[in-house]
């Protein structure tokens, strides 16, 4: 096990740098019109060329990648080119409420779409074709419409929530609550039922396979089977569903931050880009590709614990 961690870990080490690189040379590919940005359209050739020299954008592309990672893993982003404030101060006022969304929209469709996968699987029938069609209109609706859709209902018709906005945990937990409760709700209705239709198939094709017929002719019971042998050999798929999911929910969070006002990394993304404030965008990239690079990790090592036939691929 511990040779299938090191495997692992330098895969995703591998992924990491790989990914950061090519973002690193994407972004930083128009040194002058980087720096036209920041002095403003109207300036001269020259007042552009000395911030090139300024931002240091005028050295050698890999120069600026080492002293970038070194930045990195000194806990330094840098500075954003506007507003002169550290990039990683920036990333954590922000960071926390996608985190909170993307973990609360995380939690509740692991259990929910467990339990309606498994529901549907086993009991068939009306749940099962219920699901099915559930499936379909989530995937098909986009989460800006369930938004505004959700603003309409139930803050403006019936004003029970807050349309926008953001409240601190610090400020209460029940205003805390009421403020995230439509967003998390607008992520869940496309997660949730895409996730429990694949839950549903992978239980399903458990079900089918000869070791449940041998179970049940020993007399276990049909809850012991689907929760003690079932669920243990459908989650792998089940994992690699979620890992999906994950990935999933950071481009839906960044849309459903726009829509209720949120002072997410969504929203900071979308301004930095439209300002070309490099180094705040490349930040937003980085913790994207961290997180993503740790979920594929812990996912792929939760299969391998479960599958050991998983370790050895």
């Amino acid at each position: 096990m511990v040779k299938v961690i090191c495997i692992r870990v330098a895969r995703a080490a591998a992924v990491f740098f790989a990914v950061t690189f090519v973002t690193f040379a994407l972004v930083y590919a128009k040194p002058v019109a980087i720096a036209r940005n920041v002095v403003g359209v109207s300036a001269t050739d020259e007042a552009v060329q000395a911030q090139v020299v300024q931002l240091g954008l005028d050295r050698p592309l890999l120069d600026q990648y080492q002293h970038w990672l070194v930045g990195l893993f000194h806990g330094d982003l840098g500075q954003s080119f506007f507003t002169g404030q550290p990039v990683m101060s920036t990333l954590q006022i922000r960071f926390p409420v996608t985190l909170a969304l993307m973990l609360i929209s995380l939690a509740l469709t692991i259990v929910l779409s467990v339990w309606m996968g498994v529901a549907s699987a086993v009991r068939g029938g009306w749940p099962d074709r219920l699901l099915q069609f559930l499936s379909v209109i989530g995937g098909a609706v986009p989460s800006f419409i369930v938004a505004i859709g959700l603003v309409f209902a139930f803050a403006v018709a019936l004003p029970i929530f807050p349309a926008t906005g953001y409240v601190s945990p610090d400020a209460g937990i029940g205003d805390w609550a009421a403020s995230v409760t439509l967003p998390v709700v607008a992520i869940l209705v496309g997660s949730l039922a895409s996730a429990a239709a694949q839950f549903r198939s992978a239980v399903k094709d458990v079900l089918e396979r000869d070791f449940v017929r041998t179970l049940r002719a020993r007399g276990l019971s049909e809850r012991a089977i689907v929760y003690r042998h079932v669920l243990r050999n459908a989650g792998g798929p089940g994992l690699t569903v979620l890992s999906l999911l994950t990935i999933g929910l950071l481009g839906g969070v960044v849309i459903i931050e726009e829509v209720f006002a949120l002072p997410g990394m969504g929203v900071l993304v979308a301004d930095s880009a439209a300002r070309s404030d490099v180094p705040v965008v490349m930040g937003c990239v980085t913790v994207t590709v961290l997180l993503v690079t740790v979920v594929n990790l812990l996912t792929d090592l939760l299969t391998a614990a479960l599958n050991p036939k998983a370790r050895a691929s």
